[in-house]
């Protein structure tokens, strides 16, 4: 017998509101999934990626994860956030094809590294390209892929903006893909929650915005939506909200 495929999850946690992007203050169910090809320097989620946390994951099923969701959600079918992460490392096409039979909408964030056909079965697909400051490095032509094999899915483009290097990335890289809707948002340094006091509160982040919004409206960059991230300032860095 074929062994059931599994998935790798750090957390699943909610309904709370999406804090972020397209659907910013949308009730929302989070399925985190654990893993991911790239090791950020301002990751926000490091218990997600670092293989030091392997311990906290877990291997399920889809019927498991869809099964969690349910319960959190009341079994009132809402919008379920894949994350990680990289989700796109799963395979979400079984959880994805049940989720949608039973009523939920789904949105993954990626950022863009992978390729997936199941992406087309998505209700939204964020790319989410890291800038400079992360570290890592952008293949356009994965992200090129990755929008194709959405399909006919709504696709939008965000970034993480932590300094000027950062903001003529996202303005270059959008310039690439004239027909995306465009988020930016304050880069989050990410503070372990033993750590946090004044740094992860909105004086901080509210200073970072103002600069954004700034640099937005001087250069006349019509096209994008700049956005809070609006858990961090109701939360900070706390996880499962």
């Amino acid at each position: 017998m074929k062994q059931e495929e599994t998935i790798l999850i750090s957390e699943i946690f909610g309904p709370t509101i999406q804090g972020e992007g397209a659907l910013i203050g949308q009730p929302t169910v989070f399925v985190r999934t654990a893993g991911c090809d790239y090791h950020c320097t301002w990751c926000d989620s490091p218990y997600a990626v670092d293989g030091s946390f392997r311990q906290e994951w877990l291997k399920m099923t889809a019927e498991e994860i869809l099964h969690q969701v349910e319960e959190l959600a009341g079994h009132r079918p809402l919008m379920v956030s894949l994350s990680g992460g990289n989700p796109a490392l799963q395979p979400l096409a079984r959880l994805l094809a049940l989720g949608k039979a039973s009523g939920y909408t789904f949105t993954l964030e990626t950022q863009g590294s992978i390729a997936r056909d199941w992406f087309a079965e998505l209700d939204l697909l964020t790319l989410s390209p890291k800038p400079p400051s992360s570290g890592m490095d952008t293949d356009p032509a994965i992200l090129q892929q990755c929008l194709e094999a959405a399909g006919k899915a709504r696709v939008v483009l965000k970034f993480v903006i932590h300094d000027q290097t950062d903001y003529l990335y996202a303005r270059t890289l959008a310039g690439r893909f004239p027909l995306l809707p465009v988020y930016v948002q304050p880069c989050n340094i990410f503070v372990p929650e033993s750590e946090q006091q004044e740094t992860t509160r909105p004086e901080r982040l509210d200073a970072q915005l103002r600069w954004l919004v700034d640099k937005v409206l001087a250069d006349h960059w019509h096209r994008v939506r700049v956005l809070p991230q609006l858990h961090v300032l109701l939360w900070g860095n706390r996880r499962g909200v």
